[in-house]
């Protein structure tokens, strides 16, 4: 499991649990993990070779993963 696609599952996990606040009417905490924005908002620029480099600076994985992370972001927008 790379970088991104753990972000993705927290992300969905976040989803669930502020479904579970408003069922149960409990307030929901305004916080938001935005540590891939800058690669998602070079993603959507088309800019994928700058992406790739900041993904790396982020996440400091190799050039592979961060490859595949970016191209994954391509495939399915962000989360």
């Amino acid at each position: 499991m790379n970088a991104y696609e753990v972000h993705h599952r927290l992300s969905r996990l976040e989803e669930l649990v502020e479904g579970l606040y408003r069922h149960l009417e409990i307030p929901i905490p305004q916080t938001r993990d935005t540590t891939m924005d800058p690669v998602l908002r070079l993603v959507a620029a088309g800019r994928k070779i700058q992406a790739i480099k900041v993904y790396r600076e982020i996440t400091r994985v190799g050039l592979k993963e961060a490859k595949e992370a970016v191209e994954a972001m391509e495939r399915h927008g962000p989360r």
